[in-house]
């Protein structure tokens, strides 16, 4: 086997930022805004089409141009897009060129800046594009919001080495551990984390490979397709929307359980538990929508490399385990909402009763003034 180290030849690191910009987008009114603005920043790129991913709502993919990305490093010009999804989520995608000739030992550096400290000016640069692309989006936006959390995820695609290689060979040689997980310390890996990373290695030719972490993936793909970078990016966008949506539980959870607290006096006002029960009802509707909108997003049609690889990328981000808790949450909430339904139905009926005996007690009194 050749000792020499492998060298890239064509390839980009891309860097994803995503947000939650609203509970739903209309697409077809986005394309339209997008193409009609006229603006040299914000250009509609050609859909991406593949023949096994099925997107029922495909996003807007847009060219936001090439900026300067200041890193620790030093500044990088990076060409910038930008997918919009009618989950609400706009992507932000920094794609960094990889020079013709580097190894792939010299990209930890880097690896170790974008992934495992924070990149608060690359977050606050992503986070100023998101906003002015849904300033110019705002249209197209329905119950536009702005939340602090994001989701982060970093993929080193490479399409071309200096020469042949093999799946089998990058693992054996290449440093893919030490690349995904950002570590530059001359002491090696423990046989233990190694092999937790590689894995969730995939490859369906000898030549290609994919290996996917937590929050970062090295992807060989001769061919040059991204079909397994646009995989990643639709899974890192359902664990953002999961964790918002836990986040709006918990904050709504105890919203509630203070007004019910507060409510404490005489039940016999009822208007305040109907309005709460109104509004834990549109709640309701509104995680129920949203749950099923996340399970549609993509499908997998007659592919199973890329189904498998995508089930990869759910168990990795651990998406079936925040999905059970904002389930969990919502039959909490759904509890709530019976519990309301309950109690104003209960005031109701003691109001009524309280009526039917000052009306008896009317009637007697009545008759009695009247003798």
């Amino acid at each position: 086997m050749d000792a020499t180290p492998l060298r890239i030849q064509d390839g980009s690191v891309r860097i994803y930022r995503l947000f939650d910009v609203a509970d739903e987008i209309d697409l077809g009114q986005a394309e339209s805004l997008a193409a009609a603005s006229g603006s040299r920043r914000l250009r509609l790129e050609s859909p991406h089409t593949h023949s096994a991913i099925e997107i029922p709502h495909p996003p807007v993919h847009l060219r936001l141009g090439v900026r300067a990305l200041e890193l620790r490093s030093g500044p990088r010009s990076v060409e910038v897009r930008a997918s919009v999804a009618n989950t609400g989520v706009v992507g932000v995608l920094f794609e960094l060129p990889i020079a013709p000739g580097t190894a792939l030992e010299d990209l930890l550096p880097l690896a170790e800046e974008l992934l495992d400290g924070p990149t608060p000016e690359l977050d606050a640069l992503a986070r100023r594009e998101s906003e002015e692309l849904a300033r110019a989006l705002v249209p197209a936006l329905s119950k536009p919001h702005s939340w602090e959390g994001l989701e982060t995820y970093t993929v080193f695609l490479v399409k071309a080495f200096d020469r042949p290689v093999t799946g089998a060979e990058l693992l054996a040689r290449a440093p893919l551990a030490r690349l995904l997980l950002g570590e530059r310390d001359p002491t090696p890996l423990s046989a233990a984390e190694r092999e937790d990373v590689l894995k969730h290695h995939y490859s369906y030719l000898e030549t290609d490979l994919a290996v996917i972490d937590w929050n970062s993936a090295f992807v060989h793909d001769p061919a040059g397709r991204t079909d397994v970078a646009d995989l990643l990016e639709f899974a890192t966008a359902h664990l953002l929307e999961l964790r918002y949506y836990d986040q709006l539980l918990d904050r709504e959870l105890r919203r509630i359980y203070d007004e019910i607290a507060a409510l404490g006096g005489p039940r016999l006002l009822t208007r305040r538990y109907e309005r709460l029960l109104r509004q834990t009802a549109s709640l309701l509707l509104e995680l129920s929508e949203t749950v099923e909108r996340l399970e549609n997003a993509v499908k997998i049609v007659g592919d199973f490399y890329l189904a498998r690889l995508y089930q990869a990328a759910v168990g990795r981000f651990r998406l079936p385990a925040w999905q059970q808790s904002v389930l969990r949450k919502q039959r909490l909430l759904a509890d709530v909402n019976r519990l309301l339904s309950d109690t104003a139905a209960s005031s109701r009926g003691e109001l009524l009763e309280i009526t039917v005996v000052l009306l008896i007690a009317w009637e007697v009194l009545y008759a009695l003034l009247r003798r």
